[in-house]
């Protein structure tokens, strides 16, 4: 069938051969070793998630985030060995679109590419906002205050006007976020009725990015992992100082709203791990991709899971819970202890991990547009390398106006959330890909394999365990499922997908690694807000109609336009 046509893997590798692989014009050198590789994976790792978001999921589970953040890193680390796998197999960049593209199919690996344009795009804007707070912290530092209808989107002040009109009502205290949004509604100039706010240092961050991508501006290892020391020596600081001012009463309860609570927590946790699968896009300039990669990935998990849980114990401990959704929780609650200097450390800190975070999700946002241009799949204006400064040009200009305009007026927990449906859908599909590659040649041709562990009756029994434990949920669900919320219809769905993958793995033996990262990242999207579905299906609904309308018949696969398929 046309639309599940495969990217064979013998002319992919043909493509390394002469040069010519997805994103490149030549071959890359082969540099990178295990410690480079696990550096650059907490260098994507270790930014927005661990300066901001966690402010939000701490809000949400309160100290019980620090399971969640364990519970997450294992998820990742079943799709780490997915992509492994893949990486092993097809050393070459693309990530998780090259990879579909040879599994499933090239319907599949559109979705998959559109996705992971969502996930590059809309991080982004979650980091360029999270800049934003703690740029404004330095400038505050100095001395410079910025008007508050500046630093901020429509949507958040006048939540926070709200909040602060009904604190005021009541007699109680306003606290920063109220503050903020009172200055901003009040100060704000009127356009035509309407109150102008706009978030600018976020889209000044962009701009300049964009500006530095379009030049050709790229990190060598040295500065990434000089960049990884300075991030990480920072937060062990604020670990070490933190731990003094803990006060354990701030832990009871660990789980204030239960388990559901620390699970409302998911996208914001889950976008603290994104860009760890980043790696597997550097697969060409390994020395020994079958073999690093998969360790690279694996360390970086594990000492960002470290760092996360430390961090999450350590705010929850020294401040409640319920006063961390701010926007630099970390910042904030060294300064209600009176401990600025520590703040404006932090904030420091901040703007250079997000900074290095923006600028290679920057750079690697219009590699994917341009992988997918060169294979027919959008015009070839994204493809098209600057004869200058040698950058896909067209494709990072459109990539600046993608994530800078919203930045000027969104939200940032509406972006996470995105974010994390387009990740996680990545890894679905990563995580099932791996089942359906053909088998390996030669042992040249697959250094590293996924460890095989037979799922025919762990799988099972793992499911029926989950069903027997969450029987009531689904028994409700089920019952009414006319009168149910679409997370509960979720839920059964999800259920039923576990059921039916269990039984195939009971009657096909399948590994259990894939298919367990791939359920684990199936009920995570679950739990992901309806608001951010809605918008991820209204995404995937444009990306179809450009597929069918223009993709499908000029891709490069199509009949008219394929080349011979090398046979072996």
């Amino acid at each position: 069938m046309s639309l599940l046509r495969k990217k064979p893997i013998y002319n992919l590798l043909a493509d390394v051969e002469a040069g010519l692989s997805d994103g490149h014009d030549h071959k890359l050198n082969k540099v990178l070793g295990v410690r480079d590789l696990t550096f650059m994976g907490i260098a994507a790792v270790v930014g927005a998630g661990i300066f901001s978001t966690i402010g939000t999921a701490a809000f949400n589970g309160g100290p019980g985030i620090a399971l969640l953040f364990i519970i997450t890193a294992v998820t990742c680390g079943f799709s780490a060995l997915c992509y492994a796998e893949f990486a092993s197999r097809v050393p070459i960049a693309g990530s998780a679109y090259t990879y579909a593209y040879v599994s499933f199919g090239e319907l599949v690996a559109w979705i998959i590419g559109w996705a992971l344009i969502l996930e590059y795009a809309i991080g982004n804007i979650v980091v360029a906002i999270s800049w934003s707070g703690y740029f404004n912290n330095l400038l505050q530092g100095l001395g410079i205050h910025l008007p508050e209808w500046l630093l901020t989107d429509p949507l958040t002040a006048s939540r926070s006007f709200e909040d602060a009109q009904a604190a005021i009502k009541a007699g109680s205290p306003l606290t920063e976020p109220m503050q903020s949004g009172l200055r901003a509604i009040t100060d704000a100039p009127l356009i035509a009725g309407h109150h102008f706010i706009i978030n600018l240092p976020a889209f000044f961050i962009v701009v300049l990015i964009t500006m530095l991508a379009y030049i050709g501006i790229k990190e060598s290892k040295k500065m990434t992992n000089f960049m990884v020391i300075f991030k990480v020596s920072v937060i062990i600081l604020v670990i070490i100082l933190g731990f003094f001012y803990v006060n354990t009463n701030n832990w009871h309860p660990f789980m204030p709203h239960g388990f559901t609570g620390v699970l409302a927590g998911v996208s914001a946790v889950f976008y603290a791990y994104i860009g760890f699968d980043a790696i597997s896009t550097t697969a060409e300039e390994c020395k020994n991709p079958q073999r690093d990669l998969p360790r690279g990935m694996i360390y970086s998990l594990i000492i960002c899971t470290v760092l996360y849980v430390l961090i999450a114990l350590v705010l929850t401990g020294m401040v409640h819970y319920s006063e961390l959704k701010v926007n630099d929780p970390l910042a904030y609650v060294f300064e209600k202890l009176n401990l600025k200097w520590i703040g404006y450390i932090i904030s420091i800190s901040a703007v250079v991990a997000t900074t290095s975070v923006l600028l290679v999700f920057q750079l690697g946002q219009p590699r994917i547009w341009m992988s997918m241009s060169r294979d027919g799949l959008l015009p070839k204006p994204f493809s098209r390398v600057h004869k200058k400064y040698h950058t896909p040009a067209f494709a990072t200009v459109v990539t600046g106006f993608l994530v800078g305009i919203p930045t000027l007026f969104l939200p940032s927990n509406l972006m996470t959330d995105l974010t994390s449906i387009g990740t996680l859908f990545a890894f679905v599909i990563v995580c099932f890909g791996v089942l359906f590659l053909p088998k390996a040649q030669t042992a040249n041709q697959q250094k590293f394999r996924l460890p095989y562990i037979n799922g025919k009756y762990i799988l099972p029994v793992i499911v029926l365990i989950f069903v027997l434990i969450f029987h009531q949920r689904f028994t409700d669900a089920f019952t009414n499922i006319s009168n149910e919320s679409y997370q509960e219809v979720l839920f059964i769905v999800f259920v039923a997908i576990a059921i039916f993958v269990s039984t195939l793995s009971f009657l096909r033996s399948y590994s259990l690694i894939p298919n367990l990262g791939a359920l684990c990242c199936l009920y995570l999207m679950i739990e992901i807000p309806p608001i951010s579905w809605m918008w991820f299906f209204i995404w995937m609904g444009a990306g179809l109609c450009i597929f069918f309308f223009y993709g499908r018949k000029n891709s490069k696969l199509h009949p008219s336009n394929a080349r011979p398929v090398r046979v072996e």
